[in-house]
């Protein structure tokens, strides 16, 4: 008999079948089905206990964080996949066991499979903390400004902590992290980074950039009522006259207008 039960959710034939081909590496896994798109997975999933669910993001119907907000019955452990390194914060919100970068490797696969596998023994012992299964209640609540931002780098996904960034830089349609001696890049805009970042900790000083307020250092006059902000590591940016009293408000400056 089967040790753990599995289910696969994803809109792509091949990308079922070859996670079907994995799991055949592993004798105590039994694939108890397969789902093509999120409206599938929650009839299945509201009728059956799988221990495993291998999630898919992007699919019709129902995405894959609306499938676990449908879920009304007890929610099995998640691994998402996705060709999308941008829903990465958002999986380990709603405590996803493991988040597969796709295209990913048998390697990466069974290392997550196997991690999975030790943690429901576990909860089977009676020994795992239960809260990190605990699912969110619904994803239309109000959203908590996330503690990191996913980057991809080199096929993988590299988590970089806020609290680590001194500046944000504009790149056309992509944004430069500028976090000490690192640079990491993302592929998001200015305003749609702006939008996730908790405004009582990060502040736009001009269209083109972003400041930890944590990393200033002094403000200096310059020409037209802009000012130069000066981080801790010398960095110099301007910050122009629109940016500037949402700036000193936050500071809590005395400065001359």
């Amino acid at each position: 008999m089967s040790n753990f039960k599995v289910l696969i959710v994803d809109d792509e034939r091949l990308s079922r079948r070859r996670i079907r081909r994995l799991l055949a590496l592993e004798p105590e896994c039994e694939v108890m089905g397969e789902c093509a798109n999120g409206a599938e997975a929650v009839a299945m999933l509201n009728r059956s206990r799988p221990d495993i669910l291998f999630l898919d993001v992007q699919m019709p119907e129902l995405n894959g964080f609306e499938v676990i907000d449908a879920l009304t019955e007890l929610k099995p452990l998640i691994i998402f996949t996705s060709a999308y390194e941008d829903y990465a914060v958002r999986a380990f919100e709603v405590h996803a066991f493991d988040y597969l970068l796709k295209p990913f490797d048998g390697r990466r696969f069974l290392e997550s499979l196997h991690r999975a596998k030790s943690r429901i023994l576990l909860d089977r012992a009676g020994t795992a903390d239960t809260r990190l299964f605990a699912l969110v209640e619904s994803l239309s609540k109000a959203q908590v400004s996330p503690d990191r931002i996913a980057v991809r780098n080199n096929g993988r996904v590299v988590f970089v902590k806020l609290e680590e960034i001194d500046w944000i830089e504009a790149s056309d349609n992509y944004a430069c992290l500028h976090c000490g001696r690192e640079t990491h890049v993302v592929r998001e805009t200015m305003s749609e980074l702006e939008s996730r970042l908790n405004p009582a900790h990060f502040l736009r000083v001009h269209r083109s950039a972003i400041v930890n307020l944590d990393r200033i250092k002094e403000l200096q006059p310059w020409f037209r009522g802009d000012y130069r902000v000066i981080l801790r590591d010398g960095t110099e940016l301007t910050l122009t006259k629109n940016h500037r009293e949402k700036l000193e408000s936050r500071l809590l400056l005395g400065a001359s207008r």
